[in-house]
Parts: structure tokens; sequence; C-alpha cells
């Protein structure tokens, strides 16, 4: 159904009123009558996603790292200290398994500098924590841009969808 930008009087008040091409009022927020001078002008004010390339990102308060690979015994103390050298911790966040209450696995730690961050990614990134080999990495990065999806939501081509021949040109497809 088109939309009709032909604007008529109405029952409401003498305000225009939108319609479309069957003539029916076009209800709903954004098509109160009037020009669409107010949509325009606010054309390109939005906030766009940066086209900057990959790397890490800062947090809202500063720079997380990610750091997985931990026994699960240790405790805050062991990554505070492992980590203090490099710079004042911010923040430092060990989540435990409600059920055993041992650690997960990993942990988060928060710092104020980015050059602080990837000090302790850089010496720390392979070393050991109560017998553990541990990685550490960035917890939010800026990954390369990608492409849209394909319009309709059907991704056929990258899931490999579609008829499977082999060298022959068989059908590789079961057959009952």
């Amino acid at each position: 159904m088109a939309e009709n930008d032909e604007r008529a009087s109405g029952p409401e008040g003498g305000k225009a009123v939108r319609r479309d091409s069957a003539g029916r009022r076009i209800k709903g927020r954004g098509n109160a009558g009037g020009d669409d001078s107010q949509m325009q002008q606010r054309e390109g004010q939005f906030e766009s996603i940066g086209t900057a390339g990959a790397g890490a990102a800062k947090s809202v308060e500063g720079w997380i790292l990610f750091i997985t690979g931990l026994d699960q015994e240790t405790q805050e103390d062991d990554i505070h200290d492992k980590f203090c050298d490099f710079g004042d911790i911010k923040n430092l966040h060990l989540n435990l398994d409600r059920r055993t209450g041992f650690v997960k696995g990993y942990a988060l730690v928060e710092f104020e500098q980015q050059a602080e961050a990837q000090g302790a990614i850089t010496a720390l990134n392979g070393t050991q924590v109560l017998g553990s080999t541990i990685s550490v990495d960035w917890a939010f990065s800026r990954g390369p841009a990608r492409r849209a999806a394909p319009a309709g939501g059907r991704r056929d081509a990258e899931r490999g969808g579609g008829r499977r021949e082999d060298e022959n040109g068989d059908d590789r497809r079961r057959k009952y």
C-alpha cells in the first residue's frame, strides 16, 4: 500500500491528515499532520558507530582486561598481587559459581590508563597463577568492520545450504 503525500483537512479539528492510496487515514506516531521539515532538519544528527580500525575500546570508566584460565582456587589477592605492579587497579572482579563457591575461571581487571593495561597484557599473557597458565586480553575491542547481512534474513550461502554434490556430480544426501 503506497503512501500518499496529499493531506486533507478532516474532523480532527482542522489538522492536516495523512492518507494512504486507498484514502484511509494513516494513524500512529510520526504521522501527525504538518510537513516533514522537522525530520529533515534532524537528518544526519544521530550518533553512529565509528569506523576506526580494530583495537582496544575503552569502557565507560576505564580500560578493562579479561583474564581467563584461572584455577578455581584463585582469590582476589592473587590477581591483585600479579596486576598491581602495572598501575593502579580501579576495579577487580572474580566471578564465582553460586553452586560451588569456586571461581568460574575468569576475572576482570580495570585500569585507569590504557598504557597500564597494555603493559599488563604484554607482561602477563601466558604466565602462571597458582599453577595455571592465564590469558590476558582486552575485555572490549573494536573488531574489523563487518558487512551488512543480506536482506530477507537468509544466509544460505554462508551456512552451506543448497545441493551437496561430490566430485562426480552425484547428490551426497542420504537416500532412504
